[in-house]
């Protein structure tokens, strides 16, 4: 009983009514002061709220990302072509008014018979042109893919079904619709079983593939989610419209000559991707003399997105962290003015025999209810604050089951941390002159 005499703490672990007759005396020293209390917990209330609402804001932008980076597959090398700069065409291609460029069949051959582990090699066209449905049209991308791209890109059949292997070596005039193309041409009907006109040629609509995330596209361009696509048989395109594209734009006439504008690649392990991209990277550049193509690597872009999300995660953190010390310095001024005001408290409870140590855990007690019970509003409101971006700003917020329980803690060791030195100065008051204060 010695032992717990000379340690408070331990005292008050071993007796639970002295540890709730403490606690009590805490809270009623709260309560008689509650607008001071109520407005001394705001700092760290917004301090907790900040941390979690940051962190749940930061989470679901760094998720957004990187669920689109990992839609276009993890173990796929996407290539590009791109339209060069002015200047950097042939003098041939000057005078034969067509331009030519990006990906070529000898690139693909070459990517086949010398990179190893290469499951696939999946090329397509891409054409921007005018999609009707009797008078209603949209401006959209016609593609030209083989069976397989929804699975190489990851996207889903909403409705009906792709085209097969049969029809694509028929060359028949089928197509898929992505939901921005079929919301535009059929706002009130379902477009499976009906037809769309590109040019002079019409597609019988098999189904409807879900949009693609928003990221850079073939032509130079972006390639929003938000683009209408109409995806037909690689070799339809192909006999249909050829390899030289020809436009009309604002009068003045363009020609344009590209084997592929797309190429994905499929690599057998994960782990090699990397290093086969930079074989491939080797390759278009000895076939290349100009910048007329661009690789993009779904797993060197998630490595870049995680290594964002820390720093975007440290730099939020930090932001929050000082909205919870401007709360711990509230805390703490408000303590050394409640140390003055019960200075003549003190000293009759030291006069009754009370140690230095029963004063500290008695001032730390009140300041821990004091910022556990603004950590607990903070949590609250920090848990509600995503909810209602996400509903009302249609921003994914991300709120982590840790980030709760971490934000509570910081407030509570806020507490205590700045609580500190008021307890150890109301402990080290004479009791003779507490005594004797008005």
């Amino acid at each position: 009983m010695s032992f717990l005499a000379r340690h408070p703490i331990l005292r008050l672990v071993a007796s639970p009514q002295h540890l709730w007759r403490t606690i009590s005396l805490g809270l009623k020293s709260i309560w008689l002061n509650k607008l001071r209390s109520f407005l001394t917990a705001l700092g760290v209330i917004f301090g907790v709220a900040s941390v979690i609402a940051m962190l749940a804001i930061g989470e679901g932008a760094s998720y957004e990302a990187q669920e689109q980076i990992r839609r276009l597959g993890s173990q796929n090398i996407i290539l590009e072509s791109v339209k060069p700069p002015d200047g950097q065409g042939s003098s041939a291609e000057s005078r034969s008014m067509v331009i030519e460029y990006g990906l070529t069949a000898r690139d693909m051959q070459q990517i086949r018979q010398t990179v190893p582990g290469i499951q696939l090699v999946v090329p397509s066209r891409i054409l921007t042109e005018n999609i009707w449905n009797f008078d209603r049209s949209v401006d959209g991308q016609i593609l030209g893919v083989l069976p397989v791209y929804p699975e190489m890109r990851n996207r889903q059949l909403i409705q009906g079904r792709f085209f097969s292997d049969l029809e694509m070596s028929s060359k028949l005039p089928v197509c898929v619709l992505n939901e921005s193309a079929a919301a535009a041409l059929f706002p009130l009907s379902t477009p499976t079983g009906k037809s769309v006109r590109v040019k002079g040629y019409y597609y019988n609509i098999l189904g409807i593939l879900e949009n693609e995330g928003a990221r850079v596209g073939g032509e130079g361009g972006k390639r929003s989610s938000a683009d209408a696509q109409v995806l037909i048989p690689f070799t339809t395109l192909m006999d249909q419209y050829g390899e030289t594209f020809f436009r009309f734009r604002s009068g003045s006439f363009e020609a344009e000559k590209v084997e592929f504008h797309e190429a994905v690649v499929r690599v057998q392990d994960v782990t090699k991707v990397e290093s086969r991209a930079n074989a491939i990277r080797q390759i278009l550049t000895s076939n290349h003399k100009k910048e007329d193509w661009r690789m993009v690597v779904p797993v060197e872009l998630l490595r870049q997105a995680e290594r964002t999300k820390r720093i975007f995660s440290i730099v939020l953190g930090s932001i929050a962290a000082i909205s919870l010390l401007v709360g711990g310095i509230g805390i703490m001024n408000i303590m050394l003015a409640s140390v003055t005001e019960r200075t003549r408290e003190i000293g009759i409870r030291r006069a009754m025999g009370a140690r230095q140590t029963d004063i500290i855990v008695q001032f730390l007690i009140e300041t821990v209810l004091l910022s556990g019970a603004g950590g607990i509003i903070g949590v609250i409101l920090g848990v509600t604050i995503p909810i209602a971006v996400e509903h009302f700003a249609g921003v994914t917020t991300v709120v982590k089951i840790w980030s709760p329980v971490l934000a509570f803690l910081i407030s509570v060791i806020t507490g205590i941390a700045f609580g500190i030195y008021p307890a150890r100065r109301a402990a080290q008051m004479n009791p003779v002159e507490a005594l004797r204060h008005q």
